[in-house]
């Protein structure tokens, strides 16, 4: 799904602010139909934010079901003649658009990525239309991520979900009106490559589908360079643009082309939507991961976008700040766990050269681990009563809607389909391979992985022969040999060598790393104080740097960040080297000089 943007044929009015707000605590709002009326709260709330942090009442905190944001909108009056659209950035899990009394639109497979509905019948430019979005933060077995929702003695709702980050809901990205013409650039594929050498003289090529709404029409196609000067064109809906001692996108060194696509009709201009282009390739060599046929090492973060009072809300002071960090410490990559980022992060990556490992939602399909962490029964993850054929389908379509976000972001470099399934469990595989031959279909220039979990060993685990790179959560001295990073060091090393020796396939440490108080400190290692991070995680380095098939390292976590209330959180996951609020522990500058051979 194409972006909306401002264009020569195009405009855009952002819809974010205040907007009115309700908690449908009593399940009232469809029957009611609290879409044909104003909203019966006083309450308002910002878009974008998650809701659960702004109010003081428990009761908006815990609400389990829909929530109601509504707000008027004035379509500019020059619209007339255009296709007119509400684009919804995010909807946390579920949500559905109204203009004035109209169902326009329903998005019922995730909470993070965008919708769109055509209103052009439904509205007049010039005219005033009242929006009403309904939002679901409900999971169960076939939502992806899953979860369960239950009623207590009191009758009272309750989420149960299998993932360690708290569930944060509502329209936590923005919302838009967007113009287009009736004939439009509908669709783009973007694909690169270069000839000769990874350095002057190479000869690029970028490869071009597109695909215009309606019949008919024409596609021209403009290729300009950073200083705006054309560097290729060409004509049709399929076409190669072919670049003369091309630049080409870099890791820590991104370099930008702009494809102009124009759709004529009759020679006429109808359409021109621009993309920024990066030039670069991406490769899967025995033991190596090669961009620009050049080994690349990962240095870097898993991280969640989370911060305070906004939950998952998108803030681009938050988004300079933490880049700025990352840079800070020598980072060059971060995977987006556990689900898609705003797509303001990942045009941030296109622009500064930052690596990204793009995962999907597909996180807590481990009934196992979610008995120990939060103290249910046990299940089998893969049966009809859980993830079941009804989750894959739902699965499919969240891979399909990623992809179809994300597949032009040079950043992105390989795709994750899931973290910490239950890989050594019956059913995995079955589940799994459709996802991975869906994955190469929809795109087959990135490397697809999933991530490893600790349970799931070399030898045990039924899936990893499916993937091109092994990527590993592990937790040697923290959850495992807790305190005795002696024995962590023996038992990390002779693992990573048995997969080193059964797959011979890349492998990231995408996780690892120990809940840490900022403040705390011991002369012995003692786990939660300051020294004790950064003692564990040089006790990975140590092992890693020993290990030639292991070509990368992302710490659990960036920061800190909130989850669900229970024994073993204090006020959510500590584990991140920086504090909620972007203070840094010991652990930041033991990184740096790591990462960057600083002395800092």
């Amino acid at each position: 799904m194409l972006k909306p943007q401002n264009s020569a044929t195009r405009e855009l009015v952002n819809l974010d602010g205040l907007w009115s707000f309700a908690v449908d605590s009593e399940r009232v709002g469809f029957d009611e139909q609290w879409q044909s009326q104003l909203l019966p709260s006083t309450l308002e709330a910002p878009v974008p934010a998650s809701y659960n942090d702004l109010f003081v009442d428990p009761r908006i905190r815990d609400h389990v079901g829909w929530v109601w944001y509504q707000r008027t909108v004035r379509v500019p009056r020059g619209w007339d003649g255009q296709q007119i659209i509400v684009r919804v950035d995010s909807a946390t899990h579920e949500g559905i658009v109204y203009v004035d009394d109209v169902r326009v639109a329903h998005h019922d497979t995730g909470g993070y990525t965008p919708f769109e509905a055509d209103i052009s019948t439904h509205v007049e430019p010039g005219a005033e239309f009242r929006l009403t979005i309904a939002v679901n933060n409900e999971l169960s077995n076939v939502t992806i991520p899953p979860g369960e929702v239950t009623v207590d003695a009191r009758g009272r709702r309750k989420q149960k979900y299998y993932h360690d980050f708290y569930n944060y809901a509502g329209l936590a990205r923005s919302v838009w009106l967007a113009a287009r013409p009736a004939l439009h650039v509908s669709d783009v594929t973007v694909t690169t490559g270069y000839s000769g050498t990874n350095g002057a003289g190479a000869t690029g090529s970028v490869d071009v589908a597109t695909t215009l709404s309606g019949d008919g029409g024409d596609v021209r196609l403009t290729l300009r360079d950073a200083d705006r000067e054309v560097v290729a064109r060409a004509d049709g809906a399929h076409a190669r643009l072919t670049i003369d001692d091309v630049t080409l996108w870099q890791p820590g060194a991104a370099y930008l082309y702009e494809l102009t696509i124009e759709a004529l009709d009759g020679g006429r201009l109808a359409d021109e939507y621009t993309l920024p282009v990066g030039v670069r390739t991406v490769e899967v060599r025995g033991a190596e991961f090669l961009i620009n046929g050049e080994p690349f090492r990962f240095t870097g973060f898993g991280r969640h976008e989370d911060t305070p009072v906004r939950g998952k809300g998108h803030d681009n002071a938050y988004l300079v700040h933490d880049f700025q960090l990352m840079g800070w410490m020598g980072a060059n990559s971060f995977r987006t766990s556990h689900y898609p980022y705003a797509e303001e992060v990942m045009d941030f990556a296109d622009r500064h050269g930052i690596v990204v490992i793009d995962e999907v939602a597909a996180v807590g399909l481990n009934l196992g681990v979610a008995s120990g962490l939060f103290g249910t029964e046990a299940k089998r993850t893969f049966s009809p009563e859980y993830i079941n054929d009804e989750t894959q389908a739902v699965h499919k379509e969240h891979i399909r809607e990623l992809v179809a976000r994300d597949k032009n972001h040079p950043s992105v470099v390989m795709w994750s389909v899931a973290n910490e399934p239950g890989s050594h469990e019956d059913g995995s595989r079955e589940y799994f391979e459709p996802l991975v031959e869906l994955t190469r279909e929809l795109d087959p220039t990135r490397p697809v992985t999933f991530v490893n979990m600790m349970l799931a060993v070399a030898g045990q685990d039924k899936i990893c022969d499916l993937f091109d790179v092994l990527c590993l959560n592990r937790y040697y001295g923290w959850y495992v040999d807790t305190g005795d990073l002696v024995s962590a060091e023996a038992g990390l090393e002779q693992e990573l060598s048995q997969w080193q020796e059964m797959y011979g396939k890349p492998m990231i440490m995408t996780e690892y790393g120990a809940d840490t108080m900022q403040g705390m400190h011991s002369v012995w290692d003692t786990p939660w104080t300051e020294e004790y991070q950064v003692a564990l995680l040089d006790m990975f380095h140590r092992v890693h740097d020993r290990i030639p098939a292991m070509i990368g390292e992302h710490v659990w976590n960036f920061a800190d960040f909130q989850t669900s209330a229970g024994i073993i959180r204090v006020d959510g996951n500590k584990k991140g080297v920086f504090t909620r609020d972007r203070k840094p522990k010991a652990a930041a500058h033991a990184l740096r000089r790591r990462w960057t051979g600083g002395t800092a």
